[in-house]
């Protein structure tokens, strides 16, 4: 029974990567119109992936990462994102923090300033308290 439990679960990454790749073309799509702020809003729907498979979590990071990197404006951002978001872009800083890359710290640590100011010292504690979606 654990075998077909595990094969389900391929399935089931399968069927996520999938998502994640269709979810990565309308992002380019809204990035080449310069829709940033509606490419990291689709980067974040639907986010992290309800899976412990680290493929779907690496696949959606690249997609949201791209779209973090493309905004500008942050001004822009905070006042068209809506509040549902603000703990998983948390999360989403916290990983790009986490990968020593120069440019995507420099980023993730802008956008974590102001959303800090935006949502709270709260946003940060639910998404570092939050064990289960992990992205």
């Amino acid at each position: 029974m654990a075998a077909t439990e595990g094969f389900v679960e391929a399935d089931n990454a399968e069927a996520i990567i999938t998502r994640i790749e269709h979810k990565s073309r309308k992002i380019e799509t809204l990035l080449k119109q310069y829709k940033t702020v509606e490419a990291l809003k689709t980067a974040l729907e639907g986010s992290p992936p309800n899976t412990k498979d680290e493929r779907c979590k690496s696949a959606n990071w690249i997609v949201v990462h791209r779209a973090l990197m493309a905004i500008k404006d942050l001004d822009a951002l905070f006042s068209s994102l809506d509040p549902e978001y603000y703990d998983i872009l948390m999360k989403y800083l916290y990983r790009g923090l986490s990968t020593g890359d120069r440019p995507t710290c420099d980023q993730c640590l802008r956008i974590h300033e102001k959303l800090t100011e935006k949502a709270g010292l709260g946003c940060i504690l639910r998404s570092l308290a939050d064990t289960v979606n992990t992205v």
